[in-house]
């Protein structure tokens, strides 16, 4: 059977309409889109098979290498779990596997005697290769494979320039996809017209977490609500904070941003659903956050175009910047790693992510330059550390705005742009309600020094409790120095007409 790229609402329902009747037996492998209903693959398999058994596959290849105690394998479990509920309430029911997915997927397929596996797709380069092995070993059996086009609006050479290739500009890009958007392009997938067609599993168990190898994480003592259910109930709270995403999401303090992303991630919540919503509204925030949601399919075209941007620059002529290395960029990087820079919204934002998985979007960039242009270490150090950390770490979009901080990626911040840390502190946590709430040994320092508390004479230090280099860490760079160390680094770059 083909691999399918489109399967848009509605394609191929002329079938129901001559009268065919559905046949045979499928299985739908469920992997970064763990909901019931607008599923691009759950729909196509359950529109074409009289009998639609489902599976999902804790993959030994992916989790081996994990932490023990991982929010986002326990965030999966619960998400898991309330999926094959759902789907043991239409009648069906999901197997769930723990094994290495490129030999569960065509064992399970052949022991259930289906024609077909149906899935989404997934454009990361691993999982690439993954689907590449498993349709061979279904096709060497006589298996099909069938793929969909699920957690992005537009994909691979959707959306390309008038000279047929990809584009390298966001904003080009997205005045493109929005030329090309059309309603068809955000209908939902009506899966539950075809519900019928679920099969109940052949095996019920369903793997605690401590048999999968993992431990209870502090994941609901900081209220991350998981599945179908808890993107909805984000969902329905965002929709009324919309109109001001504009004004309110650079603010960490405020909440100002949806906290779907990990739902995005884990496909608990359908694009399609959130983009037809956005782009109804006539909010400027329901726009500005259209346009996030285009940056995460621009990403993801980027990746299945240039795959090698995972550990490469996209723009190779940065290949020859010299980053820091040794024993100072080796104890920079822990300090960074540890919350220890000495500027507070810096540290604040890292002990965010430490404890809790999550980073605000803006801090997301002041961390990444603070590390790339500050301490001038290689973006891909940071990536990798947040790939460890993030709740919602997606390749694409970790991997472009690292890219975009250290200036070496498409549509990136130029070289020369160079974050101040304490005037981003100042503007967009003016009182410091945020670096107080993860930083309280600074809970008493005055406004005026919250941003740059090493500029607080001794008589004030000792009044707020605060010891500079005792309590909290005197900077381990001047900004002034690191950015002229910057300049200097970029040189390379630069351009005569640019002196």
């Amino acid at each position: 059977m083909p691999v399918h790229t489109q399967g848009h609402p509605g394609a191929g329902d002329a079938s129901d309409e001559s009268g065919e009747t559905p046949a045979g037996a499928a299985l739908m492998w469920f992997r970064r889109d763990l909901r019931n209903i607008d599923n691009a693959a759950l729909y196509q398999a359950l529109k074409t098979h009289e009998r639609v058994y489902c599976v999902f596959v804790f993959d030994t290849e992916i989790l081996d290498p994990l932490p023990r105690a991982d929010r986002r394998v326990e965030f999966i479990h619960e998400s898991v779990r309330e999926l094959r509920e759902a789907l043991t309430e239409q009648g069906g029911g999901l197997v769930v596997l723990h094994a290495a997915t490129r030999e569960a997927i065509p064992r399970l397929a052949l022991e259930l005697g289906v024609d077909t596996v149906f899935t989404n797709h997934d454009y990361e380069p691993d999982a690439v290769h993954r689907d590449d092995a498993v349709r061979g070993a279904l096709g060497a059996v006589g298996i099909g494979f069938a793929s969909f086009k699920d957690q992005v609006i537009f994909e691979k050479d959707e959306v390309l320039t008038g000279a047929g290739k990809p584009f390298g500009v966001f904003t080009p890009y997205k005045n493109a996809w929005l030329k090309t958007l059309t309603p068809f392009h955000l209908k939902a997938y009506p899966v539950g017209k075809y519900v019928a067609h679920l099969a109940k599993p052949p095996r019920q168990h369903f793997p605690s977490l401590q048999e999968l190898g993992f431990e209870k994480t502090n994941l609901h003592a900081l209220q991350i609500p998981t599945g179908m259910s808890g993107a909805q109930q984000l969902w329905a709270d965002f929709q009324e904070r919309m109109a001001d995403y504009d004004r309110a999401r650079d603010y960490p303090a405020v909440k100002g941003v949806s906290y779907l992303s990990v739902h995005l991630r884990f496909g608990t919540i359908s694009i399609r659903e959130l983009a037809a919503h956005a782009h109804r509204s006539r909010s400027a925030g329901a726009r500005t956050w259209l346009s996030e949601l285009i940056w995460r399919d621009f990403y993801q075209q980027v990746l299945w175009h240039r795959p090698d941007v995972f550990r490469a620059n996209f723009r190779r002529e940065y290949d020859a910047v010299e980053w820091a290395k040794g024993a100072r960029a080796k104890a920079h990087f822990e300090a960074w790693c540890e919350a220890r820079t000495g500027y507070p919204l810096v540290d604040a934002a890292m002990r965010q992510i430490n404890q809790t998985g999550y980073m605000h979007n803006r801090l997301r960039m002041v961390v990444a330059s603070f590390l790339t242009k500050d301490l001038g270490i290689h973006w891909f150090r940071g990536e990798r550390y947040f790939a460890e950390h993030l709740n919602d770490y997606d390749l694409a979009a970790n991997n472009g705005g690292w890219q975009w901080a250290a200036s070496t990626g498409c549509d990136a911040q130029p070289w020369f742009r160079i974050f101040n840390p304490v005037t981003q502190s100042e503007k967009f946590d003016p009182q410091g309600k945020f670096i107080r709430r993860y930083l309280p040994e600074l809970a008493q320092v005055p406004d005026r020094h919250i941003h740059a508390p090493w500029l607080m004479d001794a008589a004030t230090q000792e009044a707020a409790g605060c010891r500079i280099g005792r309590d909290y860490p005197a900077p381990i760079v001047d900004h002034a120095e690191a950015r002229a160390e910057t300049l200097a680094r970029f040189k390379v770059l630069r351009n005569p007409d640019e002196d």
